[in-house]
């Protein structure tokens, strides 16, 4: 088994954008490098001002190297890509996908590092770079240019496998974690109980379930909804204790609970239920409701 810890740069991070570097580390089982691969390459398009901030590799630094599909690394990644391998990249969707763009569909096995921490640390900051100082890997990069006779920068892709070489053998070593674990976890979904952006950022998940359904309805008919999210959505509603809370967001009894509603104006409610605007949860809510009487 050999163990791939890639990295990317690119053109940009939209639709047409393409790859205009591409490093990886080549471990064995043992996690000692046994290659390194690091090689800038020609896009097809220009790279983007604002990548350009990020990475600092210039238009003209590309002008006269290969396509990727003519490098070695881009060869040597192509026989390496077998079942029996394994893969190792933070925040794995947008190198893959970028590398797909370029023929390249992998079969290896996939360790994201960016999924795993989310996995062992939910409450945690899951950037490499933010990692790369709040662990204190930085540290150890010296000893392995100097190892190894290579020069990083801290935002291009060879400065960032480094990080993830560390990263990965840190979370390893820290939650004696072997490659099969972080493979499983890499596959498996993430649980939240909060919210970590949007309008509820860091209240409770099941907090918003009661107190604000309309707003679950309409997060999960989001077609581009994190995958992450919706799972733990739908598990806390699943195991959800206390009732949601259906009150009117408008009219005369704007804020008040439909159950209350019906004890003081059933007809209103049946208004409601006929001609006013509302999500499928309440008005199916409200449909019990009318059933009973």
């Amino acid at each position: 088994m050999k163990i791939i810890i890639l990295d990317t740069e690119t053109t940009g991070n939209k639709e047409e954008d393409r790859i205009c570097q591409l490093s990886y580390l080549v471990l064995n089982e043992n996690l000692e490098i046994e290659e390194i691969h690091n090689e800038l390459v020609k896009p097809p398009i220009p790279i983007s001002f604002e990548a350009m901030a990020v990475h600092h590799i210039t238009n003209e630094m590309v002008e006269d190297k290969p396509l990727l599909k003519h490098t070695k690394a881009y060869k040597r990644l192509k026989e390496l890509n077998t079942a029996e391998n394994v893969i190792v990249i933070h925040n794995a969707k947008f190198d893959l996908d970028m590398l797909k763009k370029e023929g390249f569909n992998s079969f290896f096995k996939l360790i994201d590092t960016f999924r795993v921490l989310k996995h062992l640390i939910p409450e945690g900051k899951f950037s490499l770079q933010y990692n790369r100082y709040a662990l204190g890997l930085y540290k150890k990069e010296p000893e392995i240019c100097e190892k190894y006779n290579i020069q990083i920068s801290a935002h291009d892709a060879l400065g960032d496998v480094i990080v993830l070489d560390l990263l990965f053998e840190y979370i390893i070593n820290t939650y004696e974690k072997t490659v099969e674990d972080l493979i499983d976890l890499t596959k498996k979904p993430v649980l939240y109980d909060k919210f970590y952006q949007g309008k509820y950022k860091f209240e409770n998940i099941k907090d918003i379930l009661i107190k604000d359904p309309d707003y679950i309805e309409y997060m999960l008919s989001l077609t581009d909804l994190d995958p992450d999210v919706k799972y733990s959505i739908e598990h806390h509603l699943e195991n959800l204790e206390e009732p949601m809370e259906f009150r009117f967001n408008v009219g005369k009894y704007k804020g008040m609970l439909i159950e209350d509603v019906a004890q003081i104006d059933i007809q209103y409610l049946s208004w409601a239920y006929h001609n006013m605007k509302m999500g499928k949860w309440m008005r199916k809510k409200i449909g019990e409701i009318l059933g009973k009487i």
